[in-house]
């Protein structure tokens, strides 16, 4: 293996990468599996990994998540981008020191935190803040003012962050439940799962489970999903495992064997994503996903980044509820009939997941 040089269009593409994200059809599984599967969601927004969920799994109910979070079975932290995802608790302890590099970059050059603590022993800071998680959960502003009060002379945001970043912490519930939720309160991993930190997974392992949720996929489009670096060192590693292909503008491309790439002219049903939804955040090279080569701006009028709406594979909208039975899509451009109607019947199903109880739930795709 490792030799192939067929070439993928963008719709191959793009039909390889939602068959492998359950896009092209809802499947019957376990919740915890397809955070696994996924190598968890992104979730800055607490409910967003719900709508990820429902959107790709058969017959989904939000109880199943809150109850994994609730019981300790999935947590919230920082991992790939050094940005908030939800993961398994075997997940949390295995992905967080593999990727525990990007979280010291992202706090020594990727932010203001660590340049404001220049000439300070950043690990006593740490040192202090683990004390304080350990002892029980904390908030940002209960770190900023604690550890502040200990190094009055220096910015007592930035001593929380190095806290943040460098120690593997969780965001314990009720946040991130669906129901209800809370500021976000900080503890270690190790203390709110009860088990250390497991050293066993390895970035080849973490390669590979990539492919297999995002592929096929180059060097870069891992390293722009993780936040990882000189990951081509470990595509030629794995080379001889993998099969290899090339896309319209001559990037090799890497995959999984066995890994799904169904015909292009498969349909594709539409699709409503959250914010921050990894499909679309996790490549280098997004153009599988568009219609163009421009990501489209966010509608006057909208304020923050809105949920978005795939059609016939490709982002096509964006969508958001302006009250909780009212769900607004907002095209980029004319739909045929047939697609308008599907978005509607699909937006009514989220509605109708989101507020069953609503009497006066509708769907209003705006103007083009």
């Amino acid at each position: 293996m490792g030799t192939m040089s067929q070439v993928l269009s963008r719709r191959a593409l793009n039909r390889a990468t939602l068959a492998r994200q359950h896009l092209l059809a809802r499947v019957s599984m376990p919740a915890a599996a397809m955070l696994e599967h996924l190598v968890g969601m992104q979730a800055q927004v607490p409910r967003n990994p719900y709508i990820a969920l429902w959107s790709r799994l058969e017959g989904f109910r939000a109880e199943e998540l809150e109850g994994l979070v609730a019981e300790r079975a999935a947590v919230r932290l920082a991992l790939m981008r050094a940005t908030l995802h939800l993961v398994t608790a075997a997940d949390c302890l295995a992905l967080r020191p593999v990727l525990q590099p990007v979280l010291d970059r992202g706090f020594a050059t990727g932010s203001p935190f660590g340049r404001n603590l220049v000439g300070m022993d950043v690990d006593e800071v740490v040192a202090a803040g683990r004390v304080l998680v350990e002892a029980e959960p904390r908030s940002g502003v209960a770190l900023r003012e604690l550890l502040g009060a200990r190094w009055p002379d220096r910015d007592p945001a930035s001593l929380a962050a190095a806290v943040t970043y460098r120690l593997p912490v969780v965001q314990v519930p009720p946040r991130g439940l669906w129901r209800t939720s809370s500021r976000p309160l900080w503890a270690t991993a190790e203390t709110w799962l009860g088990r250390p930190l497991d050293h066993g997974l390895t970035v080849d392992r973490l390669f590979l489970r990539y492919l297999a949720a995002f592929g096929p996929a180059s060097a870069m489009d891992m390293q722009r999903w993780c936040g990882l670096t000189r990951l081509r060192e470990v595509a030629d590693r794995l080379r001889p495992e993998l099969v290899v292909f090339r896309d319209a503008d001559g990037r090799e491309l890497f995959d999984l064997p066995a890994a799904p790439r169904p015909d292009p002219s498969t349909p594709a049903p539409p699709r409503f994503l959250p914010e921050y939804d990894n499909l679309l955040l996790g490549h280098d090279d997004r153009t599988r996903f568009f219609r163009d080569e421009a990501r489209p701006s966010t509608p006057d009028g909208v304020n923050g980044i809105q949920g978005s709406v795939l059609v016939d594979g490709l982002l096509s909208a964006w969508w958001n509820f302006k009250r909780p039975g009212r769900l607004v899509v907002r095209p980029f451009g004319p739909w045929p009939d047939a697609d308008r109607a599907a978005v509607e019947d699909e937006g009514g199903r989220l509605l109708a997941w989101v507020a069953p109880a609503e009497p006066s739930a509708e769907v209003v795709i705006a103007p083009a």
